[in-house]
C-alpha cells in the first residue's frame, strides 16, 4: 500500500475502538499522532512541533505546526522558530505561531511511518486500558502463568495482561519454570517514559499476610490481628500478632489445629523458609523477648528515643539470639523497629546450695569439737 487511505482510518475508528476495547477518543488520538508523524516525515523535521486532528466525516486532515517568535536578526531554527518580522502581524517575542496545513494522503515512507506508530500506540493503548482494571487489585494475591525466566526476572502472564517479578521479589532459591502456574501478589503499577507494567511478588511480607488471611478468618472480624511482620524470603519469616478478646490465644488462632493454618502457608512458599509467630506487646521488654525466641533472654535495657535495646543473654543462648549469620536479632529487629545489641551476662551462681554445703560442714565441725 503506497499512500495512506485517511478516509478508510477515519472510517474504522469505531471499528478498532471495539476491539481493542479502547474508548473512540483514545483510538482517535493515536491517530491523529500518527498523522503528525507521518507529514513530519514528508514534509518537515524531526524537532517540528507537529500536532494533527482527523475530520472523521470527510476523512481529511489538518496539520498544525507551531513555532516560537524570536527577535529578528538572530540566528534561529527555522523548525521551531520564527523571526519576529516575518510573523503574522500581531505577533511579539515569546509568542507562538501556529501554521495550518490540509492532508489528504502521504507517500509510501511516511506511510510506513504512519502505521507502525498506529500499531506501537494501540498496543500501548491497549495495555495500559488492561492494566487500569489492576488498580484496585493492588495488595492481592491472584495466579499468573510463567511465560519466560530471565537471570534478573521472571516473566508472567495474569489474566490478560503481562508483569514481571524482580529478583527481589523472588522466594530466594525457588525454582521457576516456564508454563508453570504461581501465585503472586499485585504489588504496584511502575509507570515510566517506557510505559506501564505490574510489579509481582512472592517475597514480600504482604504476600505472607494475604496467605495468612486466606487461613485465618479471625483476622476479618478483628477478634486478632497481625501486628508487624519481619521477613528474609526463602529463610525465615517472623510474625508479631495479638488479639482484642480476652481468653483467645493469638498464636495459637494463627498456628492452627495441629498446625494445620501455618502449615498451608508454609506449602505455598516452601518448607525451606520457617515461620515464627509470636505475640506482640506494647511493653518493649517484652516485645523483644518475644521476638528473639527461642532464645531465653536474661534482661532488657530499652532506649525509647533512640529505638535501641541492649538484651542480654547468657554464654550458651548468645548464639541462638543471634542466629544463623545474624539472622534471629536481624529480623527480631525488623519485626520490633528497635536496633537490638547482644551482649553476654554471666550465669547466676548456685549461691543457695552453697551455703547449704557450708552450713553442714560448719555444723560438723562444731560436733567435732564439743565431743573432744
Amino acid at each position: 500500500m503506497d499512500g495512506l487511505d485517511l478516509k478508510q482510518m477515519a472510517a474504522m475508528v469505531k471499528v478498532i475502538a471495539e476491539e481493542k476495547e479502547l474508548p473512540e477518543e483514545t483510538v482517535i488520538d493515536v491517530i491523529e499522532t500518527a498523522i503528525a508523524a507521518a507529514w513530519r516525515r514528508d514534509n518537515g523535521d524531526k524537532d517540528m512541533d507537529v500536532r494533527a486532528e482527523l475530520d472523521l466525516k470527510t476523512g481529511e486532515a489538518k496539520v498544525f505546526v507551531t513555532r516560537e517568535v524570536i527577535e529578528a536578526g538572530l540566528a534561529y531554527n527555522p523548525a521551531t522558530e520564527i523571526p519576529a518580522d516575518e510573523a503574522p502581524k500581531g505577533k511579539k517575542v515569546g509568542d507562538t505561531v501556529e501554521e495550518e496545513y490540509t492532508v489528504t494522503s502521504f507517500g509510501r515512507v511516511a506511510s510506513q511511518t504512519a502505521k507502525q506508530v498506529v500499531i506501537q500506540r494501540l498496543r500501548e493503548a491497549e495495555r495500559d486500558a488492561v492494566l487500569a482494571n489492576f488498580e484496585d487489585k493492588i495488595g492481592t494475591v491472584v495466579n499468573g502463568v510463567v511465560t519466560r525466566v530471565e537471570p534478573k526476572l521472571v516473566r508472567l502472564e495474569v489474566g490478560r495482561a503481562s508483569g514481571i517479578m524482580p529478583k527481589s521479589e523472588q522466594i530466594d532459591g525457588e525454582y521457576y519454570s516456564v508454563g508453570s502456574r504461581i501465585k503472586v501478589m499485585i504489588k504496584e503499577i511502575e509507570r515510566n517514559e517506557r510505559g506501564a507494567q505490574l510489579i509481582l511478588s512472592r517475597g514480600s511480607a504482604e504476600f505472607i499476610e494475604y496467605l495468612f488471611r486466606q487461613e485465618v478468618p479471625e483476622l476479618e472480624n478483628g477478634t486478632v490481628e497481625i501486628k508487624a511482620i519481619a521477613r528474609e524470603a526463602g529463610k525465615r519469616t517472623k510474625i508479631a500478632v495479638t488479639s482484642s478478646v480476652p481468653g483467645v490465644d493469638p498464636v495459637g488462632t494463627f498456628v492452627g489445629g495441629r498446625g494445620v493454618r501455618v502449615q498451608a502457608v508454609m506449602n505455598e512458599i516452601g518448607e525451606h523458609e520457617k515461620i515464627d509467630i509470636v505475640n506482640w506487646s506494647d511493653n518493649i521488654s517484652e516485645f523483644v523477648r518475644e521476638a528473639l525466641s527461642p532464645a531465653e533472654i536474661t534482661k532488657v535495657e530499652a532506649d525509647d528515643k533512640e529505638k535501641k535495646a541492649k538484651v542480654f543473654v547468657t554464654e550458651d543462648q548468645q548464639s541462638i539470639a543471634i542466629g544463623k549469620q545474624g539472622q534471629n536479632v536481624r529480623l527480631a529487629s525488623k519485626l520490633t523497629g528497635y536496633e537490638l545489641d547482644i551482649e553476654l551476662t554471666k550465669a547466676p551462681e548456685k549461691k543457695k546450695k552453697k551455703n547449704v554445703e557450708d552450713s553442714l560442714l560448719s555444723a560438723l565441725e562444731e560436733t567435732e569439737e564439743d565431743a573432744e
